[in-house]
């Protein structure tokens, strides 16, 4: 089974060589890297061909324009041989059993569509901040999932034909595309979570959820769930009407607090519990 690693490169060439380093001491040895440069505005597409140099697991191609990471995602999943996906940012790293733990889950269980585990918070030297405690498995087949509060995150991997039949990514967001794919796989299958620390994300200045501002991240993230309610026409959430055209990022979000509260989190872990032990 291998793996498509897929890196989607802008500006962050001057981080790429730990996250080189990291791919390439996987323990599990089938895999690709697959990177594209969204027309970088420094030096990174010479650093990377630099540190590939002839190593043929891994390719790079560069986009004669900026198309925006939505777009860029889409494009590596296309380009991607591997039965199995997994984006990895050119400024993150990974564990090196990273690959062999989500592989070992996809090969036993036919029915899970994506893996995921836990990521740790570092510094801009990759030393360790916090460990990501929210991420736990979450209920299967719940037609009002929609990961608020964040519980799925990297590392995840997930099947590329799986893919093929799900909407594509939307090309006009720019921050939460990941949460977006993730709610139309939970749409198509099981997910799985690997209680395994192995995504290290490297906060610095210059990374994406620095620099952009909540609210604008807010408002992609509240509509990848508003298109998740549509999809699943949902008519209602909670007995609050679902609005006929998106209604902003705080009403989403208002929709979903009951899901903070108690009650539905005690009711959430039976269900989890329930699913455990019935398989």
């Amino acid at each position: 089974m291998k793996v498509s690693l897929l890196i989607a490169n802008y500006n962050n060439g001057k981080y790429f060589q730990d996250c080189y380093n990291s791919i390439i001491a996987q323990t599990y040895g089938n895999w690709e890297a697959v990177i594209i440069d969204d027309k970088s505005t420094d030096d990174s597409v010479e650093i990377i061909k630099k540190i590939i140099g002839s190593d043929e697991r891994f390719r790079l191609m560069e986009l004669p324009e900026n198309k925006g990471v939505g777009v860029v995602k889409h494009e590596l999943i296309m380009l991607a041989q591997g039965e199995i996906c997994a984006y990895v940012d050119p400024d993150d790293t990974i564990a090196p059993n990273a690959l062999e733990g989500h592989i070992k889950i996809l090969q036993k269980n036919k029915d899970v569509v994506l893996t995921y585990s836990r990521l740790v918070k570092c510094d801009e030297q990759l030393k360790k901040l916090n460990s990501f405690k929210a991420a736990q498995q979450v209920p299967n087949g719940e037609q009002f999932f929609f990961n608020f509060p964040v519980q799925i995150a990297p590392l995840v991997c997930f099947r590329k034909e799986v893919y093929s039949r799900c909407a594509p990514m939307n090309p006009e967001f720019r921050i939460a595309e990941d949460q977006d794919l993730y709610l139309k796989f939970y749409e198509k299958g099981k997910v799985a979570f690997i209680n395994q620390e192995d995504y290290f994300y490297r906060g610095h200045p210059g990374g994406i959820s620095q620099n952009q501002n909540k609210e604008k991240s807010y408002n992609f993230w509240a509509k990848a769930i508003y298109s998740a309610m549509k999809r699943r026409n949902l008519k209602s959430i909670n007995g609050v009407p679902v609005p006929d055209e998106y209604p902003g990022s705080a009403k989403i979000f208002e929709m979903l607090e009951y899901q903070n509260k108690i009650p539905y989190r005690i009711q959430k872990k039976l269900k989890i519990f329930w699913q455990k032990i019935t398989g």
